[in-house]
């Protein structure tokens, strides 16, 4: 490697230097490491040790650096040397905090730390500099697909931070969903009454920004590019198409109400059965008077039915509770005992679900005379001019029948999300939904959804980002909200947007990597055109050429490695992460023979669950097995089977794998890499036979960030299994 220096620091604070062998690491680090400049510091975190690695960077051409200390996810601002590679043995809280005191423990916590700096080192000798994607976009316009209150609040949030917006909505007027309300569930003080939308105070406000403009009765025919450079082509009821260039996108396409003929066991059609929207009509008609029914009879008595065609275990209805729905049933009972408190009105409930301030808004209702009753409604049939509501009181234990000049189903939010892209096209319903984005990418037109229909991210981590890298959800196409939560949510979608039309223009990762200045590179002239990489890719970041070839858009890119560890030939690296600089670390050992009872476990996290979570087990100082040697990957998705079999082959004992949870409630932040990390996993038992090898030399765990004593446990009930089972066979052969 040309005009490259490697130089290792050790840390000889925090305890390391009165515990570790400081001289014996340096050894390791000349002779086994090959470094060119090794220097120790009694705090290489304080101004001056971090001053003196400056300045043999600036003097000394230093343009690789290995540091051993802390965690590399600790000090991260101190230890910011954005021109040089960079590696870190992770001696803190990886060795000196999680091995027992006590000269018994002197010799294997020395080993242990001997070892990571080998790792160290062999890991930085196969770096580089990330150069930054080349390919990068200026645009920063951003993109709103919706123009009811997310979309109108997202819109606002960011123009006034001083980007251009531009707004699509295919009906003729702004405002969505709030603009049909006659008023909202409170949302500040006082928290006792309905209050106003403020949503033509809002359309005013958008209408009237000189950074934004609105396309009205449009929608968009087509969606291409990435992150700072996508191009949209706007189709007007007109006919007319104009095309604009975005850096970003923001879909709050909103919901629909749950079709209340689904709910003929409900009374749904009966002329007396309405949902909340058909109320909310209504009452908006009736401008503060007596709420009447479309056919013009008077309402004297009225019912709520709550969770109509919600939170049903059947399969055959919304699995989901749509959160705003006892708030607004609420709301629209005062709209009753305000115009009249003579007029008897119930609401049937299992759970009363009030978020926020609600608590208030519930007792004041009381107080006007709403009569709130806990129980499960069987049937809604027509009586005379009005209905009869049979229920379940669920207090008295028995059966009730009520009488009603007019029942109101709360009937849940649908997700106005596109097609599903997830469900084959001779499985979509028969009324199939109408896109919403037109992507043109390899996997479909619309964002994937999870099985409710609700766009797919991570809710608890990431719970803006999509699937496709630049575009942001907000509203209840996301998750079922109120306008409150709506609001919040689009501001949060706003500034995540803005993130990324800032990163793109700089060739920089989005989420999670944020500022990641690597990506994907591939070795055509290897490739085997399998199509691993361009299937297997979460984000859609991979499509193909005339020759069928991977062509990456590095501005979708996550930087998650899968496609690395999709690879069968191993042509697609990182310039600081590949193949090489897990598997060099992987051989770097000093392997301890097969009678040495000293057996060696590789431990593979992932850096975003698995590996917090054992340097949280080190900062609580949870002792677990020093014959372990764990290696942070990007995601479980990256591993790739070379790295088990070059393991295996060169005598480690066991690997373990720890990532994160998979499943339709998934926890990996990259989404799949879990999921195909167990897949492939699943097929590593041929190797094993091949070898020689009992099963149990390879293990998977699904691993929290809070599991800090569950991964010690793991650890060291694992060291016992390899004890029982036996050192590994293939020592001396690697």
């Amino acid at each position: 490697m040309a005009d490259t220096k490697f130089a290792a620091y050790l840390c000889a604070g925090c305890g390391l230097g009165e515990v570790l062998d400081l001289g014996a690491m340096e050894k390791v680090a000349k002779r086994e490491g090959k470094m060119a400049l090794i220097k120790r510091h009694d705090m290489l975190c304080s101004a001056e040790g971090v001053q003196t690695i400056r300045d043999d960077i600036q003097n000394e051409c230093v343009t690789h650096v290995m540091i051993g200390a802390c965690s590399r996810r600790a000090k991260t601002e101190a230890f910011h040397f954005p021109d040089v590679a960079m590696a870190r043995a992770n001696l803190r809280e990886g060795v000196l905090w999680i091995v027992a005191e006590g000269e018994a423990h002197d010799e294997v916590r020395q080993e242990m730390a001997d070892d990571y700096i080998r790792m160290g080192c062999a890991e930085l000798k196969k770096m580089a500099v990330p150069a930054g994607n080349p390919n990068t976009a200026s645009n920063k316009r951003i993109l709103v697909v919706g123009g009811g209150m997310s979309g109108l609040t997202a819109a606002i949030e960011a123009a006034d931070t001083g980007y251009e917006v531009l707004i699509v909505e295919k009906e003729n007027a702004l405002g969505g969903w709030a603009a049909k309300l006659h008023k909202r569930v409170p949302w500040r003080e006082p928290y006792a009454e309905p209050q106003e939308t403020g949503v033509a105070e809002l359309i005013a406000r958008v209408l009237a920004h000189p950074k934004i403009s609105v396309h009205l009765g449009s929608t968009l025919a087509e969606t291409a590019g990435a992150p700072g450079r996508f191009a949209v082509r706007i189709a007007r009821e007109s006919g007319t198409v104009t095309e604009e260039t975005v850096g970003a996108i923001i879909q709050t396409s909103g919901f629909s109400s749950y079709d209340v003929s689904k709910l003929p066991e409900l009374g749904g059609g009966l002329s007396g059965v309405v949902d909340q929207a058909g109320l909310e009509a209504m009452a908006k008609a009736a401008n503060g008077g007596v709420i009447q029914r479309a056919d013009g009879a008077a309402v004297n008595s009225v019912v709520f039915v709550q969770c109509a065609g919600q939170r049903d275990e059947s399969g055959t209805h919304l699995p989901y509770c749509s959160g705003h729905c006892c708030a607004t049933s609420v709301k629209q009972a005062m709209y009753f005992k305000d115009a009249n408190p003579d007029i008897e009105t119930v609401v049937l409930y299992t759970d009363l679900r009030m978020p926020g301030m609600g608590e208030d808004f519930y007792r004041s209702a009381q107080n006007k005379g709403v009569i709130f009753t806990k129980g499960k409604v069987s049937r809604v049939l027509a009586e005379g001019k009005g209905c009869s509501v049979n229920f379940r009181d669920l207090i008295l234990d028995e059966d009730v029948t009520l009488s009603a000049d007019l029942v109101v189903l709360a009937t849940g939010q649908v997700p106005n999300s596109g097609v599903n892209i997830d469900i084959p096209d001779d499985q979509q319903p028969a009324e199939k939904p109408i896109s919403i984005l037109n992507l043109t990418y390899r996997q479909g037109k619309d964002l994937p959804q999870l099985k409710a229909g609700l766009t797919d991210s991570h809710f608890i981590c990431f719970p803006y980002e999509t699937r496709r890298t630049g575009i942001y959800a907000a509203g209840p196409v996301r998750r079922p909200m109120d306008l409150a939560q709506a609001t919040d949510d689009a501001t949060g979608a706003a500034l995540k947007a803005i993130q990324a039309v800032e990163n793109a223009a700089q060739g920089r990762a989005a989420h999670p990597r944020s500022g990641d200045l690597s990506y994907p590179i591939v070795r055509l002239e290897g490739c085997t055109q399998c199509k691993r990489c361009t299937v297997e890719c979460p984000f859609g970041a991979i499509d193909e050429d005339e020759r069928r070839f991977p062509v990456f858009n590095e501005s979708r890119c996550r930087r998650c490695g899968t496609c690395m560890g999709a690879c069968p030939v191993r042509v697609i690296s990182f310039e600081n992460y590949s193949v090489d600089t897990v598997g060099s670390q992987i051989k770097s050992l000093d392997m301890p023979d097969e009678f040495s009872e000293r057996p060696r476990i590789l431990l593979l996290a992932c850096e975003n669950d698995a590996y917090p979570a054992l340097d949280m087990a080190g900062l609580s100082r949870t002792v677990y097995s020093a014959f372990v040697r764990a290696i942070p990957v990007r995601c479980l998705g990256s591993v790739n089977a070379i790295w088990l079999t070059d393991a295996l082959n060169s005598g480690w004992d066991g690997v373990m794998l720890m990532g994160c949870k998979k499943g339709d409630d998934y926890q990996c932040h990259f989404v799949k890499g879990s999921e195909l990390a167990h897949y492939r996993l699943s097929k590593i038992d041929d190797t094993l036979q091949q070898l020689g090898l009992e099963k149990e030399r390879v293990i998977s765990f699904e691993v929290a960030i809070t599991d800090s004593q569950r991964v010690a446990t793991l650890i060291n009930d694992y060291a016992a299994k390899i004890k029982e089972i036996g050192m590994s066979p293939m020592k001396g052969f690697g």
